[in-house]
């Protein structure tokens, strides 16, 4: 796994083999930045981060703040030493906690981003709660994007409604990433 774009490519990542989850490919990141366009300037949440390759990739690509949350304490500090090796940890920030509390922590700060990235393990009902947390902890800033990474197999259309609107999904295989708009209260 490598970083594909920006000042650090070409940087190699590392992920823990004995992981069950798997990480966002190279193909699949590449696609995802290619449909989000420039970045600078750009706040960006990387949920379920992982080892970081989707929140690395952003700041290699300019965007000026980005925060991870993982849960696993050991994945997390993974991610915090690939931010190190790519020299990028004057922009981002590991918050080792569960999506719900990480959530919790970025709002009571007052924190919003204009891209939300959500990788949440496959078809384990994490899309739908995932939506639910960021309605309940809005941290998405007005003109925000809400990147979903999911099976092909996780009916993400029935999630959409008047607030949560699906401007575009591209399917890859079994992947689908999937862009919505959501209304700020």
């Amino acid at each position: 796994m490598r970083i594909i774009g920006g000042k650090a490519r070409g940087r190699i990542l590392q992920f823990p083999s004995l992981s069950k989850e798997r990480p966002t490919s190279d193909f699949l990141r590449e696609a995802l930045f290619n449909l989000l366009g420039p970045l600078t300037e750009k706040t960006f949440l990387d949920l379920f981060a992982g080892s970081g390759s989707v929140g690395i990739e952003a700041a290699s690509r300019g965007a000026k703040e980005i925060v991870f949350v993982e849960k696993d304490k050991k994945i997390a500090a993974i991610a915090q030493k690939n931010i190190v090796t790519c020299n990028l940890d004057q922009s981002c920030r590991v918050i080792a906690r569960d999506i719900s509390t990480g959530l919790n922590e970025l709002f009571q700060q007052g924190c919003e981003f204009d891209i939300v990235f959500a990788d949440p393990p496959y078809n384990r009902g994490l899309v739908e709660k995932t939506i639910k947390l960021l309605k309940e902890k809005p941290v998405l800033a007005k003109e925000a994007v809400l990147v979903i990474q999911h099976s092909t197999r996780e009916d993400i259309a029935s999630l959409a409604d008047a607030k949560n609107i699906i401007k575009d999904q591209r399917k890859y295989g079994d992947n689908a990433l999937t862009f919505l708009e959501m209304e700020r209260p």
